[in-house]
């Protein structure tokens, strides 16, 4: 479903957002320019990318410059078929978001560790310590900064976990260029691989997946930081309405919240210049 007229698009975000439960999604594409979503269907991946290049044409398709996106698979299977020559930027919001459920997973396998040598005690006082690693310095209370402290202190695969996390995110901080920025992703890639904790490994191997497109998104400074607001709106629009019955009336809901459709009051026909 369009809004409107889908020319002069040349960097778009592309995400999807639940609109029920059960896995009930719809695909948004937003234009970075206009910042405002100007193309949705219903369902995610490739079969909604391949929808939204079909409607918008090859002709058109070829002047997008750059697509933001998140680092699932289909819509950029969907963009390098349809459109190759578009640059796809992962936003570095979701880089982050992955070493953080990293240092989680890295953190929950240390508490069961404990609760499996008998430990309730350490296990316990060890589970109050989650948001002590999980959230940004700055961002910590007087208790949990103790407990950072503590951290600190006793080391270990969690601390590491940590400080990884952390070095992963500092990668991304105002005023860096792009080659600081490369630099540090591959010594970032080059110790996570070493450290021989199970997900930043993997978390290494991902990122080594999605580098051009992480870098290429730090090079032309887009993200998904417009389409994630979008996305709240959306959130906040299926919450008001108590659960729409369709994905053609979330959508038309959607679209004429948050899209490029200007209505004219029926009073306002009237009136003269």
């Amino acid at each position: 479903m369009t809004p409107g007229r889908l020319d002069e698009l040349f960097d778009i975000g592309i995400d999807e957002v639940s609109w029920r439960k059960q896995h009930r999604y719809l695909t948004l594409v937003c234009d970075h320019q206009r910042r405002r979503v100007v193309w949705g269907t219903e369902g995610a991946g490739e079969k909604a990318g391949d929808a939204f290049f079909k409607e918008l044409g090859a002709e058109r398709s070829q002047a997008i410059r750059a697509i933001s996106m998140d680092m699932g698979p289909g819509y950029a299977k969907s963009a390098r078929e349809h459109a190759p020559q578009a640059m796809l930027c992962i936003d570095s919001y979701h880089v982050v978001a992955l070493a953080t459920k990293a240092l989680d997973e890295v953190r929950r396998d240390y508490w069961n560790e404990l609760r499996s040598l008998g430990d309730q005690r350490a296990a316990k006082r060890f589970k109050d310590a989650r948001w002590a690693l999980l959230k940004n310095p700055e961002n910590l209370t007087a208790k949990q900064a103790v407990t950072h402290r503590k951290l600190k202190r006793a080391g270990g695969a969690v601390w590491l976990a940590y400080t990884l996390k952390q070095a992963l995110r500092s990668i991304f901080t105002a005023g860096l260029d792009l080659d600081d920025v490369t630099v540090l992703i591959d010594r970032f890639i080059s110790r996570a691989t070493r450290s021989r904790l199970a997900p930043f490994v993997r978390l290494a191997q991902t990122i080594k997946k999605h580098r051009e497109g992480i870098l290429a998104a730090v090079r032309l400074g887009i993200t998904q930081g417009r389409t994630e607001a979008l996305n709240n709106k959306v959130r906040l629009i299926t919450r008001r309405a108590y659960g729409f019955h369709s994905a053609k009336a979330a959508l038309a809901l959607v679209l004429l919240t948050c899209g490029p459709i200007t209505l004219t009051l029926p009073h306002e026909l009237h009136l003269h210049p």
